[in-house]
């Protein structure tokens, strides 16, 4: 009975986190560029039930020899395991303002590769995004609405001194003196990415390479449009009531394993 107990805990534990994660989904499903977490549910490793006896023979000696009998698997409850972003690209909306862009995924040699655009970090490393909302700063630097600096395709910041400039379907930016290429990233397997914030990723695993210089890879970068979140939020708000009926399900049968618990201390144990 314990061990019914701790299974449906784990079940209420396990659709708590991941309500939690749709929660955020819905929460960031007009954030430009935001992919949707998915939650991967694992379940705890099953036991397999015996009876062990002994059976007597007739002999002389009244041999009894130990007999296993199957009686079947135990599952021990479930939990999240992880959440994977879904990497799938969102709409393109167009907005008219000139500092944003979006990223279209054209032909691509794998799978699960994609482009993005090269951003900088606060420690000064590179991160990813697929999030064009971008801005000048008060130095005349494209930066994200972070403040994180975008980078050139040399891994240096973009001076654009202005809202005046034209960006290029090949992702080469015309600011007044001169042609700076956006640094535009392919990532062969975006699964390599781990999410940090809502919209950015650094690389776990693997190199970044220079989508202009990878073989097969083809893009195109939209001034004035931004790309949507790829959360559908019809099928999220599907996902979030199985999700609490699951959970009350569970706590229905916590509840009764309480009350059977109840009987057995104090109606069955009972001494008189």
């Amino acid at each position: 009975m314990l061990r019914g107990f701790y299974t449906a805990a784990s079940g209420m534990i396990a659709q708590q986190r991941r309500q939690e994660a749709l929660s955020n989904n819905m929460a960031n499903v007009n954030t430009p560029g935001y992919k949707s977490d998915q939650g991967v549910m694992r379940a705890f490793p099953e036991l397999l039930m015996q009876r062990v006896e002994a059976k007597g023979f007739p002999s002389g000696r009244g041999l009894h020899v130990p007999v296993d009998q199957k009686i079947g698997t135990l599952n021990t409850g479930a939990y999240l395991q992880e959440t994977i972003p879904d990497f799938a690209q969102g709409d393109i909306r167009e907005t008219g303002i000139g500092t944003d862009m979006a990223l279209i995924n054209g032909t691509l040699p794998d799978e699960m590769g994609s482009v993005y655009f090269t951003v900088q970090s606060d420690e000064g490393d590179a991160r990813y995004t697929r999030n064009g909302n971008f801005t000048v700063d008060g130095h005349g630097y494209l930066v994200t609405q972070e403040g994180a600096y975008v980078l050139d395709n040399a891994g240096d910041r973009i001076a654009v001194d202005g809202l005046e400039f034209q960006v290029s379907s090949e992702g080469t930016v015309s600011p007044a003196g001169g042609n700076i290429p956006l640094g535009i990233s392919y990532i062969a397997d975006s699964r390599s990415l781990v999410k940090e914030g809502s919209t950015t990723f650094r690389l776990d695993e693997g190199e970044a390479l220079d989508a202009r210089q990878v073989a097969g890879v083809n893009f195109s970068v939209q001034q004035h449009h931004l790309e949507r979140s790829n959360v559908d939020a019809g099928k999220t708000m599907v996902e979030m009531m199985n999700t609490y009926r699951n959970f009350e399900m569970n706590q229905r049968v916590l509840k009764a394993y309480d009350q059977s618990m109840d009987k057995a201390v104090n109606d069955i144990g009972r001494l008189r």
